[in-house]
């Protein structure tokens, strides 16, 4: 089983359980060992579910804003909608990072979280007094997005791909790309 499959299996898991799940329960419903199932809840941390270890197991912590990193891709006209999808549906776009062959991660501070936000970034963008990141990577770039839930987060996602706005990792990017904590 495919990484990125067996961790939207965790997550699908543990949102169908009020209660914890154990570690052993994870391993045998996704087929891998305890130690594996140790692994992905690591990552599915870095990646911004707020997933609590109890002695009886995992489970996602719903008091917590939940943080993900999506990749994208679009042309600088397309930045107004992509970035009014996801404040429209409450959620609020941290940051705008690329991942550079030779720079590595390049990282600039947004926290945009309402229209009016979204109207003052693209004014400057348009005023021409510097370009997008995007810009330096051909139209690819990410965002760290916080929304209050996880069914708002997920709610982004299927926005951003019903517009074509998400796009695949490619082979000399990381599979766990960092994020500045804001």
């Amino acid at each position: 089983m495919a990484v990125n499959t067996r961790h939207s299996q965790i997550i699908d898991l543990l949102r169908k359980n009020d209660k914890a799940v154990s570690g052993s329960q994870l391993s045998k419903e996704t087929g891998v060992s305890r130690q594996i199932i140790v692994q992905d809840i690591t990552s599915l941390r870095e990646k911004g579910y707020p997933i609590l270890s109890t002695p009886k197991g995992y489970l996602l912590d719903h008091s917590q804003n939940v943080k993900r990193v999506f990749k994208c891709y679009h042309t600088v006209d397309d930045t107004e909608k992509e970035l009014n999808l996801i404040v429209d549906l409450g959620a609020e776009v941290k940051d705008v990072f690329i991942y550079h062959k030779i720079y590595n991660e390049i990282h600039a501070k947004l926290c945009i979280s309402s229209r009016k936000d979204v109207n003052d970034f693209c004014d400057k963008i348009k005023s021409g007094e510097s370009n997008p990141l995007m810009s330096a990577t051909g139209g690819y770039h990410y965002h760290t997005v916080v929304a209050k839930d996880l069914e708002t987060m997920d709610m982004v996602e299927s926005a951003l791909r019903e517009n074509g706005f998400l796009a695949q990792l490619t082979e000399y990017e990381p599979e766990e790309l960092t994020n500045v904590d804001w």
